[in-house]
């Protein structure tokens, strides 16, 4: 099988590989299902399960069985665990902390664009300086989204830029110069509402 190389960190084996250690690492204390990890990353479950398995192989992840179900999360005990996580938390920790920071806006999705969404899709260049996050919904307060953005600066260590816009805005992408411009190159789903 041919590996997913990601530009937005070559260290790594593949575009999933980092996905996967971004969920698990970044909340070490939590244990996760396989299928609830082939959800979040949208991926195939016998994917994931060979990933995770290289993962558990190398002693980064832990296991254990618990009935049918194998349950795995970050090995604390790996003295290569910090240090992974800072780069897995570099590179891929975005998509991660801003759907974790932006979720309680109100909106009903929020992306990811600009140079961190490129690399992501596998478009080469330049390690992203900043992070560009769009909110779409009705009611989205400013302060809250500017409030998010903080939160994820802190934890994420690079600057956050948030912009947002209404239903109707995004309903009609083509009429606004940034989201006729946004929706014309990659992005990144970093979270939407349920419905």
């Amino acid at each position: 099988m041919r590996s997913d190389w990601s530009p937005l960190a070559p260290t790594f084996r593949s575009r999933l590989q980092g996905q996967v250690l971004a969920l698990v690492l970044l909340k070490p204390d939590q244990e996760w299902t396989i299928s609830d990890l082939a959800r979040q990353v949208h991926a195939p479950l016998t994917t994931v399960q060979g990933e995770v398995s290289r993962l558990v192989d190398g002693r980064v992840l832990t296991e254990r069985k618990l009935g049918r179900s194998r349950l795995v999360r970050a090995n604390v005990g790996n003295p290569a665990l910090l240090p992974l996580t800072q780069l897995t938390l570099a590179s891929f920790g975005p998509q991660v902390i801003v759907r974790e920071e932006f979720s309680g806006l109100g909106a009903d999705a929020v992306y990811i664009f600009g140079s961190w969404a490129a690399r992501f899709h596998g478009i080469a260049g330049g390690t992203p300086l900043d992070i560009d996050v769009l909110a779409i919904g009705d009611g989205i307060e400013r302060r809250a989204l500017f409030d998010a953005a903080a939160r994820s600066e802190k934890r994420l260590g690079i600057e956050v830029n948030p912009v947002s816009r209404t239903r109707e805005q995004w309903e009609h992408a083509d009429e606004d110069p940034l989201l006729g411009d946004v929706t014309t190159k990659p992005m990144v789903l970093a979270w939407a509402r349920e419905e």
